[in-house]
């Protein structure tokens, strides 16, 4: 019986799991994961997690499998791949041959590497990390968040939701920058602004005071900011690290062809943040995502390469992968939602409403459209994912709406 080996046990693996059933894989699949439990979805993580707490059973992804359906490998992790032998070492030392392999493994959070106590210091990637966040809020309490990214700006406004003193520091001059600009940014930046968080633009942290516990920040310019909790949301690194040695690029994720074979290897794929791949829409630069649309699609694109490489069928018979990303962030009052790829335009304009209210903007490289957001406009969301993708593929609207 021939096996496909699905490194990665959240979203994407369990995606890529159930594709590869849905497509008519019916040998061998195996999931391995480092977290102990059943796949779980990460958004409400740095929204209602925070807010309002919550157990696993309230981000339990809910499978779409038998049980007996999938070899489930939990709380192990690949400490090497030989993709030429075609062999997973795994960190109980068992070896787990394979015929194709998914690489889902997703990413880990950065830390600064600044002194001071670790008590009080947190990060936000899983259930483990939200739930500790959760106990630290409340009235009063004192938070620095370090990073004005999207999971930043999410927990800065649960925070001051919860009655907290909040503090953001970023090192660009205003939030949400690469993603999405100098204007949208400073314009989100500014709601925050008005229900009291505070932002410290173009800082970093030299170091953390207290003695066994954080009890504040010290910045680059020598301002200190008092702090009961302070939570770093400064980036992730993808966990590529088992694939080395292999002969691929692993500098950022890994790369992937245009089908997501990594490095262009038969019955091989990567599958969601990790996944280091050009996309045609915009050009031929391989780019990570990290959006939970991301990791679904990219699931079913991996279940169908792998299925069709192992017919023997030549690749470029297949069409390449072609996604339009989303992304949506919940920042208190303040709902965002993305189409394409806003972060490479080179300018933007306002297309409905304005920036300091409800709005959408597009945002174009060389005249092109390459991506849109709304703001505070759910019930418009659609028509601007119409709108985009129409543009991008040159399509009929039904063609591209679903």
């Amino acid at each position: 019986m021939r096996t496909v080996a699905v490194v990665g046990g959240s979203l994407g693996g369990l995606r890529t799991a159930e594709a590869l059933r849905s497509a008519g894989w019916t040998e061998s699949v195996i999931v391995i994961g480092s977290e102990a439990g059943m796949p779980y979805t990460r958004p409400p993580l740095s929204k209602k997690i925070l807010s309002d707490g919550g157990s696993f059973d309230s981000v339990r992804l809910r499978p779409r499998l038998e049980d007996d359906d999938v070899d489930w490998r939990l709380g192990i992790s690949v400490t090497k791949a030989d993709l030429a032998e075609r062999r997973l070492h795994l960190s109980d030392g068992q070896v787990v041959e394979f015929d194709a392999l998914v690489a889902a493994t997703g990413v880990t959070p950065r830390t600064l590497s600044v002194s001071g106590p670790d008590l009080g210091r947190h990060t936000l990637r899983t259930l483990d990390d939200a739930q500790a966040v959760h106990r630290e809020l409340g009235p009063g309490r004192r938070v620095v968040v370090i990073g004005a990214g999207f999971i930043g700006c999410e927990v800065a406004a649960a925070a001051r939701a919860k009655g907290c003193e909040v503090d953001v520091v970023c090192a660009d001059e205003v939030a949400m920058l690469r993603p999405l600009g100098r204007e949208v940014g400073q314009a989100i930046q500014q709601r925050h602004v008005t229900e009291g968080i505070r932002f410290h633009p173009g800082r970093t942290v030299q170091r953390y005071e207290g003695i066994d516990r954080v009890s504040g920040v010290v910045l680059d310019d020598g301002l200190h900011l008092k702090a009961d909790v302070v939570v770093e949301a400064v980036g992730s690194a993808p966990n590529a690290n088992w694939l080395e040695r292999n002969g691929l690029d692993t500098t950022d994720g890994v790369v992937c062809d245009s089908w997501l074979r990594l490095g262009g290897v038969t019955a091989t794929a990567g599958v969601g943040d990790v996944a280091r791949f050009p996309n045609t829409l915009f050009d031929t630069v391989p780019r990570r995502f990290e959006h939970w649309q991301m990791a679904v699609d990219t699931a079913r694109q991996a279940a169908r390469t792998i299925m069709h490489d192992l017919t023997g069928a030549p690749i470029e018979t297949l069409p390449a992968f072609e996604p339009l990303p989303s992304f949506w962030s919940d920042q208190g009052t303040v709902r965002v939602d993305a189409f394409g790829s806003p972060g490479i335009a080179d300018c933007c304009e306002v297309l409905e409403g304005h920036l300091g209210g409800e709005c959408a903007v597009g945002y174009y490289r060389e005249g092109r459209p390459v991506g849109v957001v709304s703001i505070c406009m759910p019930r418009r969301s659609g028509h601007y994912r119409t709108w985009i993708a129409e543009r991008l593929y040159a399509l009929p609207s039904a063609s591209v709406a679903g």
